[in-house]
């Protein structure tokens, strides 16, 4: 996070370097940083003779090279982005390969950015070499999935707005870690809600879908304080309504709960609530939920319901399954929680 902010931070202040090199498994930072070189390099009207976008599955590395060596008409720079480099013919491949060479000693007049996505390239290779050298290389990286939340708070801060923790958590469990995603749902609230205002989980429910009554995060909640009327209501629902909270997702939410209550077991007596929270991965407020969890869920307890998490996802899977649905499984798994 702190180096792609810096790259945007540069780019802000006009420093511009040769070439980018931006691979990884997260696209969301790839496609931020070349967006903004494509928008904000050259003004509009350069654009047209200065500025050229290539695809690794239409062209080869010469023809990025020749576009890349063209000298700026009526401008200080010429941008070169080139898509999809990952499915370049050859790519890095062969020591002559002319981008190698080219990166080896570009023209100091054109920004060439080089996205490399869902990929990591071997750091032994001449091109990484070259790359490591002689160019901006950022490694794109997904979010560990409860870094989420901070990351949603940090993104609507920058927006102008603010948001409720348990509606960011809401958003982080339902939609994962892929930031692009993530970010397209906040700012689909964000366009619709009053400037500079909190985001809440009306706004959640009203503008993504999600049910701020009947989904995975309550029901992790209902479940944790041994709530058996609200958590019969919340799997009722969801059984009928498998796109709120489809069993894979859920499972894994439990998994990761259940594995934290673990966790509270082994480290809530050595350590303060501040570091058990770091130890957690929530934020300090949280830890009250998880160390009453941990009363009704005593260790050996909280170890089988991990098995029980893995069974019912083998027989989703078809293992030992024949014919019982999503919405069946998933009520044997809360029942064999809540009262075995």
């Amino acid at each position: 996070m702190a180096e792609f902010e810096q790259i945007l931070k540069d780019l802000k202040n006009k420093v511009y370097h040769p070439v980018y090199f931006l691979q990884g498994h997260e696209s969301y930072f790839i496609d931020k940083i070349t967006s903004y070189i494509e928008e904000n390099v050259l003004d509009e009207s350069s654009r047209e003779f200065n500025q050229v976008v290539l695809y690794g599955k239409e062209v080869d590395s010469l023809t990025v090279v020749n576009n890349a060596k063209r000298y700026p008409m009526m401008g200080n720079y010429s941008v070169v982005v080139l898509k999809e480099a990952q499915s370049l013919r050859g790519f890095g491949r062969s020591a002559d390969d002319p981008l190698i060479k080219y990166i080896q000693n570009p023209l100091k007049s054109t920004v060439l950015v080089i996205n490399y996505k869902y990929k990591e390239l071997d750091g032994r290779t001449k091109l990484a070499k070259a790359i490591q050298k002689n160019a901006v290389f950022f490694n794109a990286k997904p979010l560990y999935e409860n870094k989420v939340p901070d990351w949603i708070n940090s993104y609507v801060s920058k927006n102008g707005y603010s948001i409720q923790p348990k509606a960011s958590h809401l958003i982080a469990e339902f939609l994962g870690a892929k930031l692009s995603k993530v970010s397209n749902e906040l700012d689909k609230i964000m366009l619709n809600i009053k400037e500079g205002s909190q985001i809440n989980s009306d706004h959640v429910e009203k503008y993504i879908g999600i049910s701020k009554e009947y989904n995975m995060f309550e029901l992790q909640n209902a479940i944790g304080k041994r709530d058996i009327l609200k958590s019969n209501r919340i799997v009722n629902y969801v059984s009928t309504n498998s796109k709120s909270a489809p069993l894979p997702v859920l499972l894994g939410t439990l998994y990761s709960y259940f594995s934290k209550i673990l966790k509270v077991h082994q480290f809530a007596n050595k350590k303060s609530k501040n570091e058990l929270a770091s130890v957690l991965g929530v934020p300090p407020f949280f830890v009250g939920d998880y160390t009453s969890a941990a009363r009704y869920y005593p260790k050996h307890k909280s170890v089988r319901i991990i098995h029980w998490l893995r069974e019912c996802d083998l027989k989703f899977k078809g293992v030992n399954n024949v014919s019982t649905s999503e919405g069946q499984l998933l009520q044997e798994l809360v029942y064999k929680i809540l009262h075995i």
